[in-house]
């Protein structure tokens, strides 16, 4: 009978350390509390609290059930193990092999989790794109970067909502932002910050000649109830038509609203309500919660520098080539992970992309 003494000792361990980034006993304390507030009869008198507090209810709830069943599959496995090698019962062995293997393969995927440790990981997020060199290919890398991440919702059962766009002349898209909602939203699009490369013959040139081009992502937290008062005469407020990339309105009432920052150059935007007024409230909402990020992270460099810190990879930085042209690649600059599937990547299989920056920007600040 195979001794699997020290695979059991490995999933252990692991389960230990999640209940550490879990923050299991800890939890367990707060959904204690929140039960009660949920089951309170006035609870939704405040609808807005009320949604946050089912929301944290559900996630707490996941994780601590999630963590529990893992709990108790090892406990059987180990049992059965202890079982099979007191009757050297070796037609065990392929059943205990079969149930390690998936307990390891559950907690690896909720060890992604151990790569939040920002404080507004968990939070939705808004997303701009932006077209930078290169023309017109500029704009349609740009669309097809929104594409990219439309598809990336799709598989991970995010919500995607278009808050604003701006056409490009002939083709694509110069600008677009978005809204992502989803548990850890910001912490995983924060991989995606940054600047993109597109290698390809071009589509929009006569000649057929390859044409390099680039497009800006960049990604703040939104936060709730952000208390911060902004100076009027700071902000240029635009009204304009709500559209969908590819020219298709949503209303033919000049409803959608941008609201420019002057001081921080910040841009917001709101399309999806068809009043005006319901659009102005959720692009200032938007408008706060970019600036208050962007408050708190030059507060954290200017502490990082004091420290000593080196700066992290920012906005203007190139993170990831797509190359279509003389070959299939796309290779991110800041990993060295690469892929040929081109099109994969292009159709929202980004997770492995994403995930390796996380483990490699944890790795890092574990070595300060």
């Amino acid at each position: 009978m195979r001794d699997f003494s020290s695979d059991i000792a490995d999933v252990q361990r692991r389960i230990g350390e999640a209940a550490s980034y879990l923050a299991i006993a800890e939890n367990r304390e707060r959904f204690a509390v929140l039960e009660a507030e949920i089951a309170d009869p006035a609870l939704w008198d405040d609808q807005d609290n009320a949604r946050r507090l089912n929301t944290e209810y559900a996630n707490l709830k996941d994780d601590l059930d999630t963590f529990d069943a893992l709990s108790q599959q090892v406990g059987d496995i180990e049992v059965l193990h202890e079982l099979a090698r007191d009757d050297d019962d070796a037609s065990q062995e392929p059943e205990i092999e079969s149930e390690i293997a998936a307990v390891a393969d559950q907690l690896g995927k909720l060890e992604l989790r151990s790569l939040f440790t920002g404080e507004h990981d968990d939070a939705d997020c808004i997303v701009q794109i932006n077209a930078k060199d290169g023309g017109v290919d500029a704009q349609d890398f740009s669309e097809m970067l929104l594409r990219m991440y439309e598809k990336w919702c799709e598989r991970r059962g995010f919500e995607i909502t278009l808050n604003g766009v701006s056409e490009g002349a002939e083709a694509g898209i110069m600008s677009a932002e978005v809204t992502i909602s989803g548990r850890y939203a910001y912490g995983l699009m924060t991989a995606e910050r940054g600047t993109h490369r597109l290698v390809r013959i071009s589509p929009f040139d006569n000649q057929g000649r390859r044409q390099t081009s680039f497009a800006a992502v960049q990604v703040w937290p939104l936060l709730e109830d952000v208390d911060l008062e902004i100076d009027e005469s700071d902000i240029e407020m635009q009204v304009f038509r709500a559209s969908g990339a590819g020219g298709q309105h949503i209303n033919k009432t000049s409803s959608a609203v941008r609201y420019i920052h002057h001081p921080t150059g910040l841009v917001a935007s709101s399309q999806e309500e068809r009043s005006q007024l319901q659009n102005r409230e959720r692009a200032m909402g938007r408008l706060k919660s970019m600036i208050a990020a962007k408050v708190e992270e030059e507060r954290q460099a200017e502490l990082d520098a004091i420290a000593g810190k080196q700066a992290q990879v920012g906005w203007g930085s190139q993170i990831r080539s797509y190359v279509m042209q003389p070959y299939q690649m796309v290779k991110d600059l800041r990993t060295e992970l690469e892929t040929a599937n081109v099109q994969g990547v292009l159709d929202g299989d980004i997770d492995f992309l994403i995930e390796g920056y996380l483990q490699m920007r944890r790795a890092g600040t574990d070595d300060d």
